[in-house]
Order: C-alpha cells, then sequence, then structure tokens
C-alpha cells in the first residue's frame, strides 16, 4: 500500500467513527487502500430495510393493561416487560456491531436523540421498539414523513403527555417541542404560537399497552387558530406540514447534522451545501452534503466519543456481538451507568456532547470495561504482528490517525502484551476524541 498522508488517515478515521460505528478488524486499510471520496461513498449507501414486522419477529407484543398489585399475574408480566425491553436493546446493539455499513443504524441513532422520547416514561416495550423503528424507516429518507409519523407516533405522543391534550384544557409540552426541538429551533416561535399550535393537537389518545393513536373529535379543538403568520384550521399532521415547509426548519435540521457529527461548539456556516440540500428535506442529499463539507475534515472539528460511540466501536474492534457475549447485561449496564442507555434519553432535549462526557469517573469506568472486554475479545489483529509492527497495526486496528508521542511512549511499554496493548489504546486520548 502506498504511503497514506496524515491528513488522508485523519478524514478516513473521522469517516469510519462519526458516519459508522468505528472499524472493524482490517476496514481501517481497506478505507486507506480507497482514499477519502471512494470510501465516503460506500459508507452513505444504505443497508436493506429491516424486516416490515421487525417487533413480531423479536417477540415483542403488546402486554396489555398491567394486573393490579399483587395480583398472580403481576410477576409474569413484570418479567416479560423485562424481557422485551432486554431483547430488544440487545437486538439493536447488535445491528451496530455486527452490520458491515452501519449507516442506517447510526442515523437512526441520531434521530432517536433528536426525537428524545424515553422509556422511562412510555414504560412499553413494544411501544419504545416501534416508535425508534418508525425513525429507522425514515433515518434517510425525507424528513417530512418522518415528522408526520412523529406527530402521530404513541411513544412521543404519551412521553408528551399530548393525551392529555383537549380542547378544555390544551397541553402545550408537544406543541411547543415541536417547534423548539424537533422542527424550527429556539426562538424562531412566541409563546402565543405555542398556545395556539397546541389547540391544533388536542383531542389525540394513545392506547398506553400499544401505543395505537386515535382522535376523539369531542375533545378536539375544530376552529381557526393563528400562529407564526397564518391562519386557518389545522390538526396533527397539516399543522406538522406547514413547519416542516418553513425556511426556519430549512436551516434548524442542518444546525442539529452539524451539531452531532462536525462541531457541537461552533455555529453551521451561512448558506451551506448541507442547507442547501435540505430544501427538499431530503436526509440522505443533507448527510451526503455534509460528509462532502470542508467542516468535516477541519483538523478543528473534533469530538469526544460519547459512552455508546465507545463502547460500539470497541465491540466492532473486538469481533464482540452483544447478544452473544457470555455477560449480556454487563453491556447494557455498562452503557446505564456511563449515562448512554438506547431507550433512555435523559429529557426531550436529548444526550449531551463532546466534552460533557469527559469526567474521572467515567474514566475509571472505560479502564475497568476495556480491561475486562479485552480478554475477552479477539486481539489478532496484532497479537499476530511482530513487536515492531504492532503500533502501526494497534493505530490502523482501532481506525486512528496517528498516536501522539506521549501516547506511542505508553504503548510501547505495553509492546509485548497485546491484551495490555489493547487496553491502552481503546482507552487513549486518540480513540476517546476523535481528531
Amino acid at each position: 500500500m502506498a504511503t497514506v498522508s496524515i491528513e488522508e488517515r485523519r478524514n478516513l478515521a473521522r469517516l469510519s467513527h462519526r458516519i459508522g460505528f468505528g472499524p472493524k478488524p482490517g476496514e481501517f486499510e481497506e478505507l486507506l487502500s480507497l482514499g477519502f471520496y471512494r470510501s465516503a461513498e460506500r459508507a452513505l449507501a444504505q443497508a436493506e430495510s429491516a424486516s416490515p414486522d421487525l417487533a413480531a419477529s423479536l417477540g415483542l407484543k403488546d402486554l396489555g393493561n398491567q394486573p393490579r398489585p399483587n395480583s398472580p399475574e403481576i410477576v409474569d408480566y413484570v418479567e416479560q416487560k423485562r424481557f422485551q425491553l432486554r431483547t430488544m436493546t440487545l437486538w439493536w446493539l447488535d445491528e451496530m456491531v455486527t452490520q458491515e455499513n452501519p449507516i442506517t443504524e447510526r442515523m437512526t441513532w441520531f434521530w432517536h436523540g433528536h426525537w428524545a422520547t424515553s422509556y422511562a416514561k412510555v414504560d412499553e416495550p413494544i411501544v419504545m421498539f416501534n416508535h425508534v423503528d418508525s425513525l429507522r424507516k425514515s433515518a434517510l429518507g425525507n424528513f417530512r414523513d418522518m415528522a408526520k409519523a412523529m406527530v402521530l407516533d404513541g411513544a412521543l405522543i404519551y412521553w408528551l403527555d399530548g393525551q392529555k391534550n383537549t380542547s378544555a384544557a390544551p397541553n402545550e409540552n408537544l406543541s411547543r417541542e415541536l417547534m423548539e426541538l424537533f422542527i424550527l429551533g429556539v426562538n424562531r416561535y412566541t409563546e402565543d404560537d405555542v398556545k395556539q399550535t397546541a389547540k391544533a393537537l388536542t383531542g389525540y389518545k394513545v392506547v398506553k399497552s400499544s401505543g395505537l393513536v386515535s382522535r376523539n373529535l369531542r375533545q378536539s379543538f375544530t376552529g381557526d387558530i393563528s400562529y407564526l403568520g397564518t391562519s386557518g384550521k389545522f390538526d396533527a399532521i397539516s399543522l406538522t406540514d406547514f413547519l416542516v415547509n418553513r425556511r426556519d426548519c430549512q436551516r434548524f435540521i442542518p444546525e442539529r447534522l452539524w451539531y452531532r457529527f462536525i462541531n457541537s461548539s461552533s455555529d453551521l456556516p451561512n448558506n451551506s451545501a448541507i442547507e442547501n440540500a435540505f430544501a427538499d428535506r431530503n436526509i440522505l442529499s443533507s448527510v451526503q452534503a455534509l460528509v462532502a463539507h470542508p467542516g468535516f475534515i477541519d483538523p478543528v472539528n473534533t469530538q469526544v466519543k460519547s459512552p455508546l460511540d465507545w463502547l460500539i466501536s470497541v465491540l466492532r474492534a473486538l469481533e464482540i456481538t452483544p447478544s452473544q457475549f457470555e455477560r449480556p447485561d454487563y453491556l447494557i449496564n455498562l452503557l446505564n451507568g456511563l449515562g448512554q442507555r438506547p431507550y433512555f434519553p435523559p429529557n426531550v432535549g436529548g444526550w449531551p456532547a463532546d466534552e460533557a462526557w469527559l469526567s474521572a469517573a467515567s474514566t475509571q469506568t472505560r479502564l475497568a470495561a476495556a480491561d475486562y472486554l479485552a480478554k475477552k475479545g479477539q486481539l489478532a489483529p496484532i497479537s499476530n504482528l511482530s513487536a515492531a509492527a504492532r503500533l502501526e497495526g494497534l493505530a490502523n486496528w482501532l481506525g486512528v490517525a496517528s498516536w501522539s508521542e506521549r501516547t506511542r511512549q505508553a504503548l510501547n511499554g505495553a509492546i509485548r502484551d497485546p491484551q495490555r496493548l489493547a487496553v491502552l489504546g481503546i482507552c487513549s486520548p486518540e480513540y476517546l476524541v476523535n481528531a
């Protein structure tokens, strides 16, 4: 293989860790041979769609109303609920780890943090699973379709108390977040807009155990509302259509892509290709423009990996499939302890980003986890190399652009111990912070 510049290595490392979940063994060398632009084209190719009835194939089902406390049925009910939540969590982690091209799961994870809805309140496995699977179906499709699906999604409505929204007592939670966090962005609406749009969202009811949504017209406001410079009769779908058509939406979603994939502390440049690509609300076009943007490969735009990003990339490198691991619950508990368990965003704003994940406690937890996982994973990508070739082999195995002199010295101290070398590599600043 011809010598590859440090800049090209950094660009490919960003592509692998930000658009994917980090390389599998041998994958980074393949990216180096392809070059950035061919690798980007491949990384953005969508995976095949999952089963149309994925929930049923995983054994997820409506468990009905919760039995009375202390009744004979309550123990089995609670156990089934716990089993289903565990099953769907491990399935999703498996998809992130095992897929050759995980762009669909990467974007589903992004949207899960955007339309942040938590099992902590929804408390129904199939309802929560179907919520995320709905995001998966349009993860790289059209944002208009996604927004329409979400505004009538049982988990989201229940999470934001939409089922309590009646014409007699409008609840503003969903209308506020629909504008502020989901479609338009902060300071792009007024308090009166919140009150008016809440009326359009009245009367929608959710069957808690199944997520089935219906509308009770007797509890729905059917008169005209005035908001954001327009007036008329609106329901959830027509309201969403109007909001998605707004110029603010064209700006806001690219802003969120920039925040999560490029830089969480700088603003999306005005009139960027990313924003222009979102003119027809096509998500894939916007992601393609994001990867092609100079900011994506700008050395300034480093990012700290979130706990999930770090763990998934480690599992991919070590060839550990979560559901087949000897202690699958260890992985779920690890993510929970690090503060980023799937299906459990902390609030409607989603998970934090970048340096928010750096703490002394999380460093100790990662070190302990890395030591345990390295004992269980495949180390052949470095153990099969001569000691002299291991530092370069470790960088290629993990998808790291280069080692700092300080890290190199630490790694050299473990050069004859593949397990210790792997632990130091996956806990190194160069791996934790995607340069």
